[in-house]
């Protein structure tokens, strides 16, 4: 390893760091060189504050022993493991997100703690498709408000142009509600994956830097029989990050924010008259 002390730190070395993957002398000299490096030390504490949010995702899930057929595909993959190797080198971010989506696949337990026992019963069917969006929900708020320089793609500067492209994107007209009144103003969006197509996100802060966010997009509709999948509003404290969400036929809106329950409730008020 090159231990150059003036030399910027990569991304491959700051992964290193945070993931705490190196020998003894080998990280001692990493974080000797961004003792001296202001800007890596930005990216090194924002890249722990999302492994951190990720893990506090599903803590629970994560104690628990790996189930044995997970084990089974793991030896499977070693067994024919070649140079792409070095893919893992971005293991510290890429392999967390993959780990808290696959632990919210998996953690049904965590589900009945928050619903209680009918969760196991056939009202799960209809209930999965909402669990399941309001998990990817906090999910991306986990990641994404932490970010200092690119919380978003597009900012509130191009509101237009990012309501336009999201609303064609999403195939339905979209509209981003107005929270000056609550103190919070519109930083900005992006584009998400989802479930059932592509889905959006709004990001909003406050005058202290605090922030919220609107994940919004389409829920798969329920099976024959089950409920129409409309709801009022649900409080949902998942992975200690609140969340209050609604779907209205078949399209679903989750606000996310660090923020006491009666203020998230009434900034979830608000976007609904809007919306």
């Amino acid at each position: 390893m090159n231990r150059m002390p003036n030399r910027p730190l990569t991304d491959d070395e700051l992964h290193i760091l945070v993931d705490g993957q190196g020998s003894p002398n080998d990280l001692a000299a990493l974080r000797l060189r961004l003792a001296a490096d202001p800007d890596a030390q930005a990216r090194f504490a924002k890249w722990q504050r999302q492994r951190d949010a990720l893990h506090r995702l599903h803590a629970q899930v994560l104690a628990e022993a790996v189930p044995h057929t997970l084990l089974q595909a793991a030896q499977a993959g070693d067994a024919v493991r070649t140079s792409g190797n070095h893919w893992w080198r971005y293991g510290g971010m890429a392999a967390g997100v993959v780990l808290a989506f696959g632990a919210g696949w998996l953690a049904n337990t965590n589900w009945q703690e928050i619903n209680g026992p009918e969760a196991t019963t056939p009202g799960m069917a209809s209930a999965q498709p909402e669990r399941e969006f309001v998990h990817q929900a906090v999910l991306a708020h986990a990641v994404y408000t932490p970010e200092i320089r690119h919380p978003v793609e597009v900012t509130a500067q191009e509101q237009q142009h990012l309501v336009q492209w999201l609303s064609k994107r999403l195939d339905k007209p979209l509209k981003v509600p107005d929270l000056t009144t609550q103190g919070f103003d519109l930083v900005g969006g992006r584009l998400l994956p989802g479930e059932a197509g592509a889905r959006a996100q709004f990001m909003f802060q406050d005058a202290a830097g605090q922030r919220v966010t609107l994940y919004l997009g389409a829920v798969h509709q329920p099976a024959a029989g089950m409920s129409s999948q409309e709801t009022g509003f649900r409080f949902e404290p998942q992975a200690g990050v609140p969340s209050f969400y609604w779907i209205d036929q078949g399209f679903g809106y989750a606000l996310a924010g660090q923020l006491p329950r009666a203020a998230l409730m009434q900034l979830a008020q608000a976007i609904y008259r809007q919306l």
